[in-house]
């Protein structure tokens, strides 16, 4: 029996049969994804094949080949990877400027690890409503630079209402993963979507203006009138990529890798070789100063060895 892998609680996962039946499972045996080490082998989107004992009891026993994921480094400086998602369309990223900031280093780690896999990602800027007039020209500077890069944009108010219909036409016939920071409204946009589901959300902590966890696992919801499913995750602080050679990081930088064509030298780093091409595009602003000091960022993760290595 197959089936999609729905929900899982960290021990129990709901496998949703080929004839639309939920049914729980266990894991078969000891599961090591082929060369990665996961803090979770079986992950919602999977297409997984299911058996069951004497006692009637549902395992996992293989794992059908992936499409893509979205992968991190476990949040603990690990080895360990850890995978939000597999066999997706899309993402939609979630983010406010301020109640709770989150930050381009953030948004461009996730991008690049998007980019890996060739995960399109849609920007979503939420609580446009709370923002000052500068937080509302930073937000506007975002927008510009990200569609500019080749990544769609949307603003919106999930307290108003405001903006969710063009999410929605965005969500039909596709899986989509729905990811950020705890606090930037993930749980709230799925009610819109799908009011039934009247998913718990939180409010902001007033001390450290950051969000609290009210989704504590991964579940994927179907979505109405549409083939599409919607994967709501727990909310991430931060995004340590994974598997990424110095010589690759470029080409998850789309504009970084579309001029370092035009580089003098075809290993350029792009940080002090002579006729480096994508340092003068961020002299002339060409390139954005914040999304350069996101790849070197990552560069410098790589070189220091910040994470230790997998064996």
């Amino acid at each position: 029996m197959q089936g999609l892998v729905v929900k899982n609680t960290g021990s129990w996962y709901q496998v949703r049969t080929d004839d639309d039946k939920l049914i729980e499972c266990k894991i078969k045996g000891n599961f090591r994804l082929k060369g990665i080490r996961s803090t979770n082998p079986v992950v919602i989107g999977d297409r997984v094949q299911i058996i069951t004992n004497t006692e009637g009891t549902a395992f996992i026993n293989e794992i059908k080949d992936r499409k893509n994921y979205i992968i991190r480094r476990a949040p603990n400086l690990s080895k360990l990877s850890h995978i939000l998602a597999a066999n997706i369309d899309q993402v939609l990223l979630l983010f406010t400027i301020n109640h709770p900031e989150t930050s381009t280093l953030f948004i461009d780690r996730f991008l690049a690890s998007a980019e890996a896999y060739s995960v399109p990602v849609r920007l979503i800027f939420n609580k446009m409503d709370l923002y000052k007039e500068d937080e509302l020209h930073y937000a506007d500077s975002l927008i510009r630079l990200y569609t500019q890069i080749g990544y769609r944009c949307y603003k919106v108010s999930l307290k108003k209402g405001e903006g969710i219909e063009d999410i929605k036409s965005e969500l039909k016939d596709k899986i989509t993963l729905l990811s950020g920071h705890s606090g930037v409204g993930k749980s709230t946009l799925i009610n819109y979507i799908q009011p039934n589901l009247n998913l718990p959300t939180g409010e902001i902590s007033s001390s450290h203006d950051k969000g609290k966890h009210t989704t504590t696992f991964s579940q994927m919801f179907p979505l109405e009138n549409s083939n599409g499913y919607i994967i709501d995750t727990p909310g991430i602080k931060g995004f340590g990529v994974i598997d990424m050679e110095i010589n690759e990081i470029s080409h998850y930088f789309p504009e970084i890798f579309k001029t370092s064509s035009q580089c003098r030298f075809g290993n350029c780093t792009h940080r002090q070789e002579p006729g480096c091409a994508v340092r003068k595009a961020v002299e002339d602003h060409f390139i954005s100063e914040s999304r350069y000091a996101s790849y070197l960022n990552l560069l410098k993760d790589k070189e220091e060895n910040k994470y230790r290595e997998a064996y």
